[in-house]
């Protein structure tokens, strides 16, 4: 009798792990934890009337032995499965605990990344306003050359390149010509006073540095080359003087001076060769030697970015690849 019931027990727990099994997807583990000691209170109940009804009808009953023996089972398996609910119980805070730590995370992930890419477009902006700058001085360089190939008078205070004066020029009948006048002459000798003063703040290498960048940032272009060749020319040692000569090149590419910029872009080669900038100054004083007439030259340079510097960072190096192939960089030059 003993061991009917006990098959019953095994068919009731084996029943109630496949529905621990089938509901795992839509109940929870505390609710499939009730379930099952719902069904083993509904198996002692079970137990006990057929016990009790077995007595009464004068058969052959479980001696007292046998009946605390299988309580004392029945106990056992309750104080089993009560310390595996307690068990599953603390698996479960444990994981809600961590998800809301990973909620927390990602809050602040999400947070960093809008603040990184309100910076990026307002970098973007920027990028956008020195495009357009550059586009106006090529504009009105361009305005510049179309005036200055109209007729000049001879006399005028125009320059003139010699040996394109002829003979029909200078027997011009017009009778009237431009003068160059006493207060033209003062203000060019009042500018050049100025060029010689020091405009650099009695301050730091760092604040000085910061302060000459600050001319970049809104595009005059002019006062940025003072105050990066007066920096370089105070602090020739310093760890900023590669980036600040570097800088200074970079205001005569953006002007399209080239032959200044091919000049300045290999003085900082020379003197400041492991410079942070140094990777992108030699590609820098490459394009620029192509783009004055030196395209030898400046391909061994551009060519020399990653024989000279390979832990550039990828950005240099993939831009160097592109500058050789598109200037057509013999592979005997590189």
């Amino acid at each position: 009798m003993f061991k009917k019931y006990t098959n019953i027990f095994a068919y009731i727990i084996s029943f109630s792990l496949a529905t621990l099994n089938a509901a795992s997807e839509e109940l929870n583990t505390r609710e499939i934890l009730e379930i099952i000691q719902k069904d083993l209170r509904t198996l002692e109940r079970a137990v006990y009337s057929e016990s009790f009804e077995k007595k009464s009808g004068g058969e052959t009953a479980l001696s007292d032995k046998e009946t605390e023996d299988v309580l004392t089972r029945h106990l056992l398996k309750l104080s089993e499965i009560e310390k595996q609910f307690q068990n599953l119980t603390n698996k479960f805070e444990e994981i809600n605990f961590k998800i809301d730590k990973l909620s927390t995370r990602l809050s602040k992930t999400q947070a960093d990344n809008q603040l990184r890419f309100q910076e990026l477009e307002n970098n973007s902006g920027l990028v956008q306003n020195i495009e357009n700058k550059e586009q106006n001085l090529v504009t009105n360089e361009n305005t510049e050359t179309s005036l200055a190939s109209k007729k000049i008078m001879p006399g005028t205070s125009q320059p003139q390149d010699l040996g394109k004066i002829s003979y029909k020029d200078m027997t011009d009948t017009n009778e009237t010509q431009a003068l160059q006048s006493v207060e033209t002459t003062q203000t060019i000798l009042t500018e050049n006073f100025i060029n010689e003063e020091k405009i650099l703040p009695d301050a730091s290498p760092l604040e000085q540095y910061e302060f000459a960048t600050s001319f970049l940032k809104v595009g005059d272009y002019n006062m940025a080359e003072r105050a990066f060749r007066e920096f370089v020319d105070m602090n020739p040692d310093n760890d900023l003087s590669g980036n600040a000569q570097y800088w200074y090149a970079e205001t005569f590419r953006i002007r399209q001076l080239y032959t200044d910029a091919a000049s300045a872009y290999l003085e900082g080669y020379q003197k400041y060769p492991k410079s942070e900038k140094a990777p992108i100054n030699l590609l820098k004083l490459g394009v620029s030697l192509v783009q004055i007439g030196e395209k030898d030259q400046g391909c061994l340079m551009i060519a020399g970015v990653k024989k000279q510097y390979p832990n550039a960072t990828q950005s240099i190096l993939q831009k160097a690849k592109y500058e050789e192939k598109k200037f057509e960089c013999n592979k005997e030059n590189s």
